[in-house]
């Protein structure tokens, strides 16, 4: 038990000094995860919203693949973008492989069903006489979209806090795409499973907390939220 003890004091002694490694990890982290959660917002909430406000043949069967891609295994994902990008692949020639780039492709796709499904049951809770009261009181069909958009943004927001979620602690995707790069690509997640393996338990604890304080956050949001959107 000592060496988890002494291991968690040398923790809190690279949290505190904010080593340059312990800071470029994290922030690699956060760059990544920001940026492709930012994408999957843009493509998602739009998708969820046409998707309630639509009726269409096949609507049920959309939704529940939606539904059943929030639980889509990292690794998955990470085999099948590491096909497209791959010197063997289609996009083999671009380059993208072992880069953040990879890295935000994967986790966008990670992330954008569960934005996109989150933001169909928030719009589905809707009184759907919104959109039809404000058209009635003069409002065009883009002001009567935005109102209906300010009445979901609970649940839209409670929906993001959940995409940022999966893919800030997801691995999968992280290892098999971007490879582990150090300063570039390694992120906190591929840091943890590197260092523990090396025997550095104090960088891996450090990075551990990190990324617990994280999610606590992201889960206390998303539980605020869905609560105001009730």
């Amino acid at each position: 038990m000592d060496y988890i003890w002494q291991g968690v004091r040398e923790s809190l002694q690279i949290i505190a000094g904010l080593e340059p490694e312990f800071m470029a990890t994290v922030w690699v982290s956060l760059k990544v995860a920001f940026l492709s959660t930012a994408l999957a917002t843009l493509a998602g909430v739009p998708f969820g919203m046409w998707i309630a406000e639509t009726r269409f043949p096949g609507r049920r069967v959309v939704i529940t693949i939606m539904n059943t891609l929030m639980s889509l295994p990292t690794v998955v994902v990470g085999l099948m973008v590491y096909s497209f990008l791959s010197r063997r692949g289609p996009m083999g020639e671009l380059g993208l492989l072992y880069t953040q780039t990879a890295m935000v492709i994967g986790q966008f796709i990670l992330a954008f069903p569960i934005i996109a499904g989150l933001s169909v049951s928030s719009a589905v809770g809707l009184d759907k006489r919104i959109r039809a009261t404000a058209m009635s009181l003069g409002a065009d069909p883009a002001q009567s979209f935005r109102m209906f958009l300010r009445e979901a943004r609970y649940g839209i927001m409670a929906a993001v806090m959940a995409g940022f979620g999966r893919v800030f602690a997801e691995v999968g995707v992280s290892m098999m795409l971007g490879g582990n790069i150090r300063g570039y690509t390694r992120n906190i997640t591929t840091a943890i499973a590197l260092e523990t393996s090396k025997g550095e338990f104090a960088f891996g604890i450090a990075l551990g907390l990190v990324l617990l304080t994280v999610a606590l956050v992201v889960n206390i949001l998303f539980s605020l939220l869905r609560e105001r959107g009730r």
